[in-house]
């Protein structure tokens, strides 16, 4: 399996951004996929997750900004990311999760958010 997110930037306080990470290897329909970020100085922390059902999970801080979304035809996730602010700043990664399993299992190489004006 491979990740490759894109989509990162440079954004104003109050801006939008979309995120995608496109999944080669076949095992994008029947597995979990998510969106984690790390801001300089912190821990990576999970930020959206959507089943392979459509289900989807956010970070509290996220809730009603950011959208995550999947299309199973062209095995791609995507986030949706409005009214960002400075303490969105981070690299964002996608990642997958495989059937059954707890944590992510592939990730992809991550792309830079700056939220600044």
């Amino acid at each position: 399996v491979q990740l490759q997110a894109s989509g990162g930037g440079l954004v104003q306080p109050g801006g939008s951004l979309r995120l995608s990470c496109e999944a080669s290897g076949g095992a994008f329909r029947r597995n979990d996929m998510g969106w984690c970020r790390q801001a300089p100085g912190k821990q990576r922390e999970l930020v959206a997750t959507i089943t392979s059902g459509y289900i989807t999970n956010y970070a509290d801080s996220v809730k009603g900004r950011f959208t995550i979304s999947r299309d199973k035809a062209k095995e791609t996730a995507s986030l949706q990311m409005n009214s960002l602010n400075s303490e969105d700043t981070a690299v964002y990664y996608c990642a997958m999760r495989l059937l059954g399993r707890s944590g992510f299992d592939f990730w992809g190489q991550g792309t830079q958010v700056t939220v600044s004006s």
